[in-house]
């Protein structure tokens, strides 16, 4: 390390009118302060050099706008800064230098003369031009008294700090000092440098020494806190083992320290898995030796009271008694035969194999049908503990797996404490509304159930909490959802996916005799014999009252029956003689009918067809309304319809312009009319394929001007070749049109397998015709004859000569 020539002697500076610009970064130079800087950059050693070749050497220093900036150009520098004397170059290495830089004056830049191989410009120095002013006077002593009283609170700054600031009389000098030896950011120090007016500036340094005035009061009211804390603790730590010294010499304390002993013994009772067992043997010794009062103690007695609580080995014995299981099954449910049938299997399997792994079941279902209150009537037939966790709405990761306990307040997941509040290793674990999960930054709990939900994997499920392995192959899960198309399909790879449709007219009524009537009367105060419901009453609740898949509204109704009679009980009248309700007294209860079939109103016109939908809470029935009136020959379409929909209703009525000669109607219908599709409830989204043939059905009827009678419904997608391709939800479509007072249902050819899940009172009811192409569906509901006429069907309408049937079936809709 070597030193450069050394400074000459003091006088002077004059600042000449062009000057080598030298790039600061992070820092600012102020008139009057020294500092020293790190030179390592190509062009800055250039200059140094080249400058220290001068006598009395002169540069400016600018400020760097980005202290990332490599190689700044011009507008990569603020065009205020210092010139500065360079008092001491040292050279630490081969193209390093140390130098020692004292401010001169302010400079502005006026333009840059040269940028090889560094940076010259022509500058104008900007001195400080003080006049008295009593202002000014009054800015300087305010300045210098904040100045004393912050050094006084910087024990690191020198004692003469506060003698240097009294010593300083210039505004503009002692504004820059305390600038320069203030912790503030670099642009705002570049902002006092900028600032020229001296009343102005003094100002600004005000404010800013102000506010670090206050923020030294408050860390010195936070130190004086800290240090009163620590002397409290450091003496009710000395009390303490004054205290246990004084037990010892008493006999009253024994080793272990009291009542740590219930832990070694709850340890032993757990019979945990030997891994589980050393790491609470290994938190045990180490609560043993901590002091009761540090946070460490409460959190490591916390997680060892976790430990010992859940239930390792503890379970109950299932009742493999199969009949009993499916009495107790047939006691709380009506129907719902393939829920019932797949536990029995279970519990068959068990009884063969008492090591089975336990299930993991997904009821699917419209609400109102009893999937919660299934899994507690299963967990009852079996005999087991059953717990019920609510996912609706869980956005949280942790929820399912806890949180770390490096964070305060925390706890194991869900999972895990509902499996001490079990206090079983074999329980019935529903996981409700698992459609419902959210995920945002925490975490997606989806993911989470992976884990729980995977036979090869949950017998060593991790919590983070516990940070061990805990067992859940023994747990029954039954998870229930309205619909599965949120639920990731990852997760529904390891569901067994059981679907439960809505309930027929004919199985309410068998419901609400068996369950809800008996239920209601008992929370109402009243005994069965004191009140009773007809079949015709119960069956004009359920269709006059009521619209859904399940039975929790019909559930209401009745409720709201047995309330106006408890009413009457209450007030007097003999209960014994309470008339059973029927159709007539329904209205007094009840009000005026809610729901009125709009099946029934209707009359067989042209352009109007019914079609029946899929939704999430069961079947429903729509219509289909075609009209025409004079125009440039537009498909106008309402009622909110989807993208699939619209084309559906496109590809319906090109194919009847292409078979225009053989349904027999005008083949330039279009020339000179607009046909306008609707489809009412338009409040209500509506999409999907299955209804091209209802659509195809309403633009034939319109245009030939044969009316379709309204008990007719009719699903199935078509094509440009006229095929009617199968579609989904079948089962919950035919309800649907049975709880309507439908009397005929056309469907896809390809679907009849599907109607062996409708029950056979349904489909006694109705008269199920299954069609391939829309020629039949033409032939038997546009030709004049009945849908439900006998005898052979006349021979559909020839193929297009122009291409093929289309044979691949579309996804369910």
């Amino acid at each position: 390390m070597t030193t450069q020539k050394p400074p000459a002697p003091e006088g002077p500076v004059e600042i000449p009118e062009t000057l080598s610009i030298l790039p600061l970064r992070n820092s600012v130079l102020f008139p009057g302060s020294i500092i020293p800087i790190d030179v390592g950059r190509k062009k800055s050693v250039r200059l140094v050099e080249e400058a220290i070749s001068k006598e009395r050497p002169v540069i400016g220093i600018l400020t760097q706008r980005d202290a990332r900036t490599e190689d700044p150009g011009d507008t990569d520098l603020y065009t205020v800064g210092c010139a500065a004397r360079i008092l001491k170059v040292i050279k630490l290495a081969k193209d390093n230098f140390s130098v020692i830089l004292q401010g001169v004056s302010r400079v502005r830049i006026l333009d840059y003369s040269q940028r090889d191989p560094f940076i010259v410009s022509r500058v104008q120095p900007v001195p400080d031009l003080t006049k008295p002013d009593v202002e000014l006077d009054a800015l300087v002593l305010n300045l210098k008294d904040i100045a004393k009283r912050v050094v006084k609170l910087m024990p690191e700054l020198p004692k003469e700090a506060a003698a240097l600031v009294d010593s300083v009389s210039e505004p503009g000098q002692l504004a820059d000092l305390i600038t320069s030896n203030l912790d503030i950011p670099v642009e705002e120090k570049q902002e006092i440098l900028e600032t020229f007016d001296l009343k102005a500036r003094l100002r600004k340094v005000l404010a800013f020494l102000s506010r670090q005035l206050e923020i030294l009061k408050v860390r010195e009211k936070i130190n004086t806190q800290v240090q009163e804390e620590m002397g409290r603790n450091q003496r009710e730590y000395v009390l303490r083992q004054q205290l246990k010294a004084i037990k010892e010499e008493l006999g009253e304390l024994d080793e272990a320290g009291g009542d740590l002993d219930e832990f070694r013994e709850k340890i032993a009772k757990a019979k945990m898995p030997s891994e589980v067992e050393k790491v609470a043997q290994k938190q045990f010794d180490r609560l043993k030796v901590m002091q009761p009062s540090s946070a460490e103690y409460t959190v490591t007695r916390t997680y060892l009271e976790w430990l010992v609580d859940l239930p390792w080995s503890i379970r109950t014995e299932d009742n493999l008694d199969i009949e009993n299981v499916r009495r107790v099954l047939d006691e709380d449910h009506y129907d719902l035969d393939k829920v019932k049938k797949r536990i029995v299997e279970y519990i068959a399997v068990r009884k063969l194999k008492p090591d089975k792994k336990g299930p993991i079941l997904c009821l699917v279902g419209p609400p109102g049908v009893g999937k919660t209150s299934l899994g507690r009537s299963v967990a009852r037939a079996i005999g087991r503990k059953f717990i019920r966790v609510s996912l609706g709405g869980v956005r949280d990761e942790a929820e399912i797996r806890g949180h770390r306990r490096t964070y305060v307040g925390s706890l194991p997941g869900r999972i895990v404490q509902n499996m001490k509040k079990a206090g079983s290793l074999n329980p019935v674990f529903m996981l409700d509304e698992i459609d419902k999960l959210g995920h945002d930054f925490r975490g997606d709990p989806a993911a989470a159930l992976l884990e729980v939900l995977d036979p090869e994997q949950n017998n060593e499920f991790s919590d983070h909490y516990l940070e061990v392995p805990f067992d859940l192959s023994h747990v029954m899960f039954i998870a229930t959802a309205n619909m599965m198309d949120p639920v990731p399909a990852a997760l529904k790879d390891r569901l067994e996916i059981l679907e439960l449709p809505g309930y027929t007219r004919h199985e309410k009524i068998a419901i609400a005799k068996q369950f809800l009537v008996p239920k209601q009367l008992d929370e109402h105060g009243l005994q069965p014999e004191q009140l009773g419901f007809t079949d015709d009453a119960i069956g004009r609740v359920i269709d006059s009252y009521t619209r859904e898949a399940g039975v929790r509204n019909l559930e209401r109704e009745i409720a709201n029956v047995i309330r106006g009679c408890a009413v009457k009980v209450a007030e007097g009248a003999d209960a014994t003689g309470l008339p059973p309700i029927d159709e007539a007294s329904l209205s007094d209860y009840l009000g005026p009918q809610k729901h009125i079939p709009e099946v029934a109103e209707r009359k067989a016109e042209p352009g109007v067809a019914t079609g029946l939908a899929w939704t999430p809470v069961g079947g429903d029935i729509i219509f289909v309304e075609a009209t025409r009136m004079p125009g440039k020959g537009n498909l106008v379409l309402t009622g909110q319809l989807g993208e699939v929909m619209k084309e559906s209703a496109q590809a319906a009525l090109s194919y009847v312009r292409s078979r225009a000669v053989d349904l027999g109607v005008d083949e330039n219908f279009l020339d000179k009319h607009d046909i306008h599709i609707h489809i009412p409830a338009g409040a209500i989204p509506k999409d999907g394929p299955s209804a091209g043939i209802t659509l195809f059905v309403a633009l034939a009827s319109l245009l030939k001007g044969v009316g379709v009678e309204p008990t007719v419904a009719l699903s199935g997608e078509i094509t440009l070749r006229g095929t009617v391709l199968p579609v989904g939800g079948i089962k919950e479509k035919v309800l649907a049109a049975h709880r309507a007072g439908i009397k005929t249902v056309f469907l896809p050819e390809r679907n009849e397998k599907d109607l062996m899940d409708v029950p056979e009172h349904c489909l006694d009811e109705l008269t199920v015709v299954f069609v391939k192409r829309v020629d039949e569906v033409v032939e038997r509901l546009l030709s004049g004859e009945s849908a439900e006429g006998e005898g052979e069907a006349t021979p559909p309408m020839p193929p297009p000569t122009d291409g093929g049937d289309l044979t691949q079936p579309s996804a369910p809709a």
